[in-house]
């Protein structure tokens, strides 16, 4: 997440106003539960790709828009919303219930939002890629965008380690939540990789898309904190359920034994597990901000299965 100084701030956002043309943004998470408004302006887009963003969106990088604190409404769900302290003094909100990232506390007069919860289309377009250094080793950047290390020059914020890395037992993928407390090791080999645009997985994630690594429903072993996972199921959807650990919100490996599926959030994994994604889909329905730019395939939907 790219946070500005307070004096860098303010300074956008009172220049950003001066030629803002009001418009009214919406957001919610997956439930529905935590609602908002924003009547901008929406500035600073950017994807980061820090192991922490990762971690908490479940997904191969978070992408944040910010907006002057006098501009961002919360309209419900403020008694659904949870957080967890990732580094110290700095808190991440997501909701209870269905576990998707929602906008924190202001930071120096600024709300920082996650734009995969916002609806329609923003008016606005990614300005870079930040902390690149720490991204996935799955993830590969083909855009032409900016890229930063860390945060982009002019921005001055307290630098943080990546997350500290486990001992391994195992020559076999692990992964964890971003508080620790659930940790697990993927024995099955994967049969799919989806990378799924689609607008229930943009919220649930809070992010562009959700990164899905599929293996057997046996295939993945809990080490810890099993009983930390919580789920929610749409109403309405035959299968679509979000698992996310209750202390952090971290999404976490759902296990599908009807269909003998264990569908493992990729952003999730503490190693890489050497396969990599085979297909975007519900491309059809992906944000308007949300540009395409690698080689893996698309489909409007799911992609033919044999």
């Amino acid at each position: 997440m790219l946070v500005a100084s307070a004096a860098g701030a303010v300074k956008v956002a009172s220049a950003s106003r001066a030629r803002y043309k009001r418009r009214m943004i919406s957001g919610s998470c997956l439930c529905g539960d935590v609602g908002w408004e924003i009547d901008g302006p929406l500035q600073l887009m950017s994807h980061c790709h820090c192991s922490r963003c990762r971690k908490a969106h479940g997904a191969p990088f978070a992408t944040y828009v910010a907006t002057p604190a006098d501009g961002f409404r919360l309209l419900r769900g403020r008694e659904r919303i949870a957080r967890h302290e990732s580094s110290p003094g700095f808190f991440r909100a997501f909701c209870s219930r269905c576990g998707s990232v929602v906008p924190g506390d202001p930071f120096e007069a600024m709300v920082f939002v996650p734009a995969g919860c916002l609806d329609g289309d923003l008016g606005v377009r990614p300005l870079m890629h930040i902390f690149v250094a720490s991204k996935a080793p799955w993830v590969e950047l083909h855009d032409d965008l900016p890229r930063f290390d860390g945060y982009p020059p002019g921005y001055v914020a307290p630098a943080l380690d990546e997350l500290p890395a486990r001992a391994s037992q195992t020559t076999k993928p692990r992964g964890s939540c971003l508080c620790g407390g659930v940790a697990f090791v993927v024995e099955g080999e994967p049969v799919r990789w989806w990378q799924c645009h689609c607008g229930r997985c943009r919220k649930a994630r809070g992010a562009a898309y959700a990164s899905n690594l599929f293996t057997s429903a046996g295939g993945v072993r809990f080490l810890r904190g099993e009983d930390l996972a919580v789920s929610y199921k749409v109403p309405d959807a035959k299968y679509f359920m979000q698992v996310f650990c209750r202390a952090c919100g971290s999404p976490l490996p759902r296990i599908d034994p009807s269909r003998d599926l264990a569908i493992i959030p990729a952003a999730s994994l503490d190693d890489d597990p050497g396969a990599r994604p085979r297909a975007h889909i519900f491309v059809g329905s992906k944000a308007p901000w949300d540009v395409i730019s690698d080689d893996v395939p698309q489909y409007d939907t799911y992609p033919p299965q044999p």
